[in-house]
């Protein structure tokens, strides 16, 4: 009977296998497990490196300059200044298409630096590349009333996207797209270190997972994710579309109040 791996576990594997693809390395053979050291990415040769994809470098160890390679903010203590390099070396990013298909401007992330709690979309729409921050459309007013039911203002929590720039015509995010953006979303997490992350949509809830499943069995428990834990919903967008929706949405928001100790709303009539 075949093994169940931690989406933890299969997204790292998935992960090293791109990896050795990269360097040309296609044919893999199974053998009994043992305890390997991890490629390090100062043992790749220079010209390699370049042809590695962003995410690839950000997943694999190494230093260069006393600090992780891709990461200029390893060891500031600091929150803000932390995110503000991470801002900083994403620069106008040209890094996939996008740059290319009518985006305006970045959209890197708004919120409290310290947050607990953490909601990540899918990217940005129309109003949000206007403005250069997440979730302040239709569904960033749905998204901030989700919020204040939780007994929150929007203030105290941290909101991002899977990738920075709008698609055009709001379309869903090329996987490319994901993977080439997604690094600096986990640089984002790994500096504000919430207790709990929220991933709206099944495009976030896939890409942060590395699991292909619908929604309907991704919701309701909670996933180790990278030294914190990782519920799913329905992003907001959807739940315009299908307001029914919203009750169980209200289900996963309380399994996410309960695990951060939010005092949960009275029962009607009592």
């Amino acid at each position: 009977m075949s093994r169940v791996l931690d989406p933890q576990l299969k997204s790292a594997l998935a992960e090293r296998i791109r990896y050795y693809r990269e360097l040309g390395i296609h044919d893999f053979y199974r053998r009994e497990a043992t305890t390997l050291p991890s490629p390090d990415i100062s043992d790749v040769e220079p010209e390699q490196r370049e042809q590695m994809s962003p995410r690839t470098k950000a997943a694999m160890p190494g230093t260069l300059a006393g600090a992780p390679v891709g990461r200029p903010e390893f060891g500031i203590d600091d929150p803000v200044r932390a995110l503000q390099m991470i801002r900083e070396d994403i620069g106008d990013c040209t890094r996939c298409v996008l740059h290319k298909q009518g985006r305006k401007q970045i959209v890197f992330g708004v919120g409290n630096p310290k947050a607990d709690l953490m909601f990540i979309g899918e990217a940005p729409g129309a109003d949000e590349d206007e403005q250069g921050e997440p979730f302040v459309g239709r569904a960033g007013q749905l998204l901030n009333n989700m919020i204040k039911a939780m007994g929150l203002q929007r203030e105290q929590i941290y909101i991002a996207n899977i990738i920075k720039c709008r698609p055009p015509g709001n379309r869903t995010p090329e996987r490319d797209e994901c993977e080439t953006c997604s690094p600096f979303l986990m640089r984002q997490i790994e500096v504000i270190k919430p207790k709990a992350i929220v991933a709206l949509g099944a495009v976030a809830a896939k890409t942060l997972l590395a699991i292909n499943a619908p929604m309907s069995e991704l919701r309701g428990r909670w996933y180790d994710f990278r030294g914190t834990k990782l519920a799913v919903t329905y992003h907001p967008a959807f739940l315009l579309r299908d307001p029914r929706q919203k009750k169980e949405t209200w289900k996963d928001l309380q399994m996410v109040m309960k695990y951060l100790g939010l005092p949960m709303p009275a029962k009607s009539g009592e």
